[in-house]
C-alpha cells in the first residue's frame, strides 16, 4: 500500500532513525513510549538461524501494578496490554514513517485541511462484528469527549467532521493544520463502540487484536488467550498471554530468574545487574529515549511559585548519580525532555543545568530562603522510591528537605491528569519521543493548555501552537523547537532527570518481542523456540 502526502505541513516528517537497542521499561504518567523490537543476543541468534517461529506456548508477563481500565484511554502504565487486544490506525517505523495497520493507505488534500484514509476489509472485532469506518468515528470522538483521560484529545479535536465513503474510506476534516495527526493515530486504540462502558469497568474488551483477554482478576492477573479469527493469518503464533501482578522487586526478578515469568519492562535499575548476569535471561534497552524521569513543581505553592527558587532545585539535582546508582547506568541524564533521537535535542539543552549545590544555595538566598519544607509525591514500587530517595538526599545538600508521599500508580496517576498533585512530585513521562510539538500539547506535566504544575504562559502558549500547526521539518521548525527548549528550562516547572529508552528483560528462548511508540506491547510475531 502507498501513502501520498499534499501538504508540505501536515504529514510527520522522516527523522533520525530511532533503532531500538533493546527492550522497555514502564513509564507510568505519560508516556512509556516504545519503539521497535529489542536487538538482543537471543534475536542476534534468531537471524543466524538458530531459532524458528514455532506455534504454541504461554509467555507469562510480569507487571509490577495492575491494570486500571478507567485509564484505557490514556498512555500510562496501564496500557502495555493494549496492543494484544486492540489494534490501531498506523503505526511508526524506526525512522518515524507511519506505516498501515487498519488503514492501508492515506492521502492529504493539497491544503492540509483533510485525509483520506483507506480502512482495511475483512477485519472482525472479536465478538464477530465487522470492522467499519463507524469504528473510527467512534474512537476520535471517543478521545474528544472530556470525560475521557487521554493525552492527545488536543489532536483529536482538531477533526472536524467525517465524509463516509462506503464502509471502508473515510475523510477526516480538520480545523488547522497539525503535524502530529500520525501521532493521534498510533495512540487511538480502535475499541467497540457497543461495549465502551463495559471495557471501562474491565468486564468485556472488544477489540480487534490478536489476543482476547478472557480473564482479569483485579490486584493479581489478567489471561488473554489467541484470536483465532485475527485479521493477519497465521498470526499470532503464541496460545496464550498471562500478565502477573508482581509489585515486590525481589519477588519480580525471582520469577524471571525461575522462569515463572519470560518478559518484564519493569526490573528496578538496581536490580538490573542481577539480572543481567542470570544464565537464561537477556537485558536490552531501546535507544529512543522513550520515557524520561522528572521532578515536577506544582507552581501554585509557595515558593515554588518562583522561578529563581525552581532553578536552584534544577541545580540541587544530581542527575549523573540518578542514572549511574539509582537507574542502573541505562538512560541519559538530561536537563532537557528530548531523547538524542528527537530533531528538538540539542547538547546545550541537555547540559543545562550542571549539577551545582552551592549554586543552587546562592539562588535560593537571593529568593530569600535559607532551609525548605516541602512533601516529594512518588510512586510506591521499589525504582520510583529509590528516586525519590535519591532526589530527597540531593535536595537535602542545599537545605530543601523533603517528606516522601508513596502514593499507588493509579491515584497518582488519576491526581497529575486533575492537578491534584502536592508542592513536589516525581514521575516519567514520556511523548518527547515523537513529534516535538505532541509533548506540548499532549503530555500531563507540559500541556501548554491544562499542565499538572498549574504553569501559565502566553508566550510558551503561543510558541507551542505555532509548532504544532507547522512543518514539522525546516529551519522555521527548529527554531520554534529550540523556543519551546529554551521556555521548558528557564521556567523549570518541570525538571527533567534523566532520558530513558525501555528496558526489557527476557527469557532467551522467547523472540520477535515488540514495542509500539506509545510502549503498546506488540506480540503478533512473538514465539517462543523449542
Amino acid at each position: 500500500m502507498t501513502e501520498s502526502y499534499s501538504s508540505p505541513a501536515a504529514p510527520p516528517s522522516r527523522r533520525t532513525t530511532l533503532r531500538a537497542a533493546g527492550g522497555g521499561t514502564l513509564f507510568l504518567g505519560l508516556g512509556l513510549a516504545g519503539c521497535r523490537s529489542a536487538v538482543s543476543g537471543s534475536e542476534s541468534a534468531e537471524k543466524g538461524g538458530a531459532a524458528k517461529p514455532r506455534r504454541g506456548g504461554t509467555v507469562s508477563v510480569a507487571i509490577n501494578s495492575d491494570f486500571t481500565p478507567s485509564l484505557l484511554f490514556a498512555q500510562s502504565s496501564q496500557s502495555l496490554q493494549h496492543r494484544l487486544v486492540y489494534n490501531t490506525l498506523t503505526r511508526y517505523d524506526d525512522e518515524l514513517t507511519p506505516q498501515p495497520e487498519l488503514a492501508t493507505s492515506w492521502h492529504y488534500a493539497k491544503d492540509g485541511r483533510s485525509i483520506t484514509l483507506e480502512l482495511r476489509s475483512g477485519v472482525t472485532f472479536h465478538d464477530g462484528r465487522p470492522f467499519t469506518a463507524d469504528d473510527v468515528i467512534f474512537a476520535v470522538k471517543n478521545l474528544q469527549n472530556p470525560a475521557r483521560a487521554a493525552q492527545l484529545r488536543a489532536t483529536a479535536g482538531v477533526i472536524t467532521g467525517f465524509e463516509k465513503q462506503g464502509d471502508h474510506t473515510l475523510v477526516l476534516k480538520l480545523a488547522h493544520r497539525v503535524n502530529n495527526l500520525f501521532d493521534l493515530f498510533e495512540f487511538m486504540i480502535i475499541t467497540d463502540r457497543n461495549s465502551v462502558e463495559e471495557a471501562l469497568k474491565g468486564t468485556r474488551l472488544n477489540g480487534t487484536g490478536p489476543f482476547r483477554l478472557t480473564k482479569w482478576s483485579p490486584g493479581s492477573s489478567l489471561s488473554f488467550t489467541r484470536n483465532d479469527a485475527y485479521w493477519q493469518r497465521g498470526l499470532p503464533y503464541l496460545d496464550a498471554v498471562e500478565f502477573r501482578v508482581i509489585p515486590q522487586a525481589d519477588a519480580l526478578v525471582s520469577s524471571l530468574r525461575t522462569g515463572q515469568s519470560q518478559l518484564t519492562f519493569q526490573v528496578p535499575g538496581r536490580n538490573l545487574a542481577v539480572v543481567k548476569g542470570s544464565p537464561g535471561l537477556t537485558v536490552t534497552e531501546y535507544d529512543t529515549g522513550g520515557g524520561a524521569q522528572y521532578l515536577g513543581v506544582n507552581t501554585t505553592v509557595a515558593p515554588l511559585d518562583d522561578r529563581t527558587v525552581r532553578q536552584a532545585l534544577a541545580h540541587a539535582v544530581d542527575r549523573e548519580r540518578i542514572l549511574k546508582q539509582t537507574l542502573g547506568g541505562y538512560g541519559l541524564a538530561s536537563a532537557a525532555p528530548w531523547p538524542k533521537s528527537s530533531p528538538a535535542f540539542t547538547e546545550a539543552g541537555r547540559t543545562h543545568y550542571a549539577h551545582d549545590p552551592a549554586k543552587a544555595r546562592e539562588l535560593l538566598r537571593s529568593a530569600g530562603h535559607t532551609r525548605l519544607d516541602l512533601p516529594l509525591l512518588h510512586l510506591n514500587l521499589p525504582g520510583d522510591t529509590a528516586v525519590a530517595e535519591s532526589l530527597q538526599y540531593d535536595l537535602k545538600q542545599v537545605g530543601v528537605h523533603v517528606t516522601l508521599q508513596p502514593t499507588d500508580p493509579a491515584t497518582a496517576q488519576k491526581d497529575l491528569i486533575s492537578q491534584k498533585m502536592p508542592a513536589l512530585w516525581t514521575m516519567s513521562h514520556g511523548f518527547a519521543q515523537v513529534q516535538p510539538s505532541t509533548l506540548a500539547v499532549s503530555a500531563y506535566p507540559f500541556n501548554e493548555a491544562k499542565n499538572t504544575s498549574e504553569y501559565r504562559s502566553a508566550k510558551y502558549t503561543r510558541v507551542v501552537r505555532e509548532a504544532w500547526t507547522s512543518p514539522a521539518t525546516g529551519a522555521s521548525a527548529n527554531t520554534l523547537h529550540r523556543e519551546i527548549s529554551d521556555i521548558l528550562l528557564d521556567e523549570a516547572f518541570i525538571i527533567d532527570l534523566v532520558i530513558r529508552g525501555n528496558v526489557q528483560v527476557t527469557a532467551r528462548d522467547l523472540h520477535g518481542v515488540t514495542l509500539n511508540k506509545f510502549a503498546y506491547l506488540n506480540l503478533d510475531n512473538a514465539y517462543l523456540a523449542a
